[in-house]
């Protein structure tokens, strides 16, 4: 097929490489034109995917006209909060009749909508499918084996798009929950933020096995209210997701936790970032999300309060040991009025 990955950082760059492995004519599109130009020169992706060769037959261009109409399939690989503005652009183009595959993990802040109901509120009911799990994108550019999930409401483009990116080293699996996949792919950013501060802290392995535990609880309640299927958190793009990103050197938003546990300030960590950390921004939407639906997430509220209230770190672990006893069996209920 003719594939346009649009985002050129680490993600959509190596999803473009195993798009060309497998035989497609790829298209990769990157924002900035000089970086564009550096990229097609070196052949490499020197800022978020060092070390790694990019084939001479995959396109790099600047040119989004090219990369839209070009194409018979599209790989949203932008930042959550580029989403909009990139759709309109696309919407200038013949984007109709293809086929749109999201692989951002976030949620919108000003609409909390999801990607995959930001695309269709933007450009319409098109043919979509969201692809999300535990990929470290340095580790499947070196063919570390590497499972995830791919999941449309018509499971039979979900299937289309796992024979396109099944490989022997990125096994594809599908799923119908859309809003399951996105959710978990999205949340686990928050809790792995606070899993960086444990992390920072030089606190424990007993504090973050209770977080990342306690975090799949609150990510699920939070899911399932908005009406995502609770199995799915059970699966890769659930606690196989937040497993590598609470836990990862190269997390970006486990990284960010772990600068705001050695003391420093949030807007110095993102300033001396070239990568986006979802998480940060996924924060203060996943808390509004909380209180629209009025679902308990104390991680979530205590990462919010770090990230934008300025509290203490000490202060928001002491909160959240201190909060009042309850039920193991009560809190994973589903239907226990938080």
């Amino acid at each position: 097929m003719n594939i346009s990955v649009i985002g050129a950082g680490g993600w959509g760059t190596t999803l473009s490489l195993i798009l060309n492995e497998r035989h497609h004519r790829v298209i990769l599109f990157e924002y900035f034109k000089d970086y564009a130009n550096q990229m097609i020169k070196k052949r490499e992706n020197f800022k978020f995917l060092k070390g790694i060769k990019i084939p001479q037959d995959i396109i790099i261009t600047n040119d989004l006209k090219l990369a839209i109409e070009d194409c018979e399939l599209i790989v949203l690989a932008v930042p959550s909060h580029f989403m909009r503005n990139m759709l309109k652009r696309i919407k200038k183009y013949d984007y109709k009749n293809k086929i749109f595959v999201s692989v951002t993990k976030g949620i919108e802040q000003k609409s909390l909508l999801t990607m995959s109901q930001l695309i269709k509120r933007i450009i319409g009911d098109v043919r979509l499918a969201v692809l999300s799990g535990p990929s470290i994108a340095i580790e499947v550019a070196h063919k570390v084996p590497t499972t995830v999930v791919v999941a449309s409401e018509n499971i039979k483009i979900a299937e289309m798009v796992q024979s396109i990116f099944f490989t022997n080293y990125f096994r594809v699996y599908t799923s119908k929950d859309v809003l399951g996949v996105e959710l978990g792919g999205a949340l686990k950013n928050v809790i792995a933020i606070a899993a960086g501060i444990l992390d920072g802290m030089n606190i424990g392995d007993n504090t973050k096995a209770a977080l990342i535990t306690r975090g799949l609880a609150e990510i699920k309640r939070l899911g399932v209210k908005l009406g995502a299927y609770e199995e799915t958190f059970s699966g890769v793009s659930g606690i196989g997701d937040l497993i590598v990103t609470c836990s990862s050197k190269f997390s970006r938003n486990r990284t960010v936790g772990e600068e705001l546990g050695k003391g420093k300030k949030i807007n110095v960590i993102l300033k001396n970032m070239e990568m986006v950390a979802e998480g940060v921004k996924t924060t203060l939407s996943a808390y509004k999300l909380s209180k629209k639906y009025k679902v308990e997430m104390p991680i979530t509220t205590e990462i919010y309060n770090v990230l934008y209230k300025d509290k203490s770190i000490f202060e928001s672990l002491a909160d959240l040991m201190r909060r009042s006893p309850k039920s193991e069996k009560e809190l994973l209920s589903r239907k226990c009025k938080m």
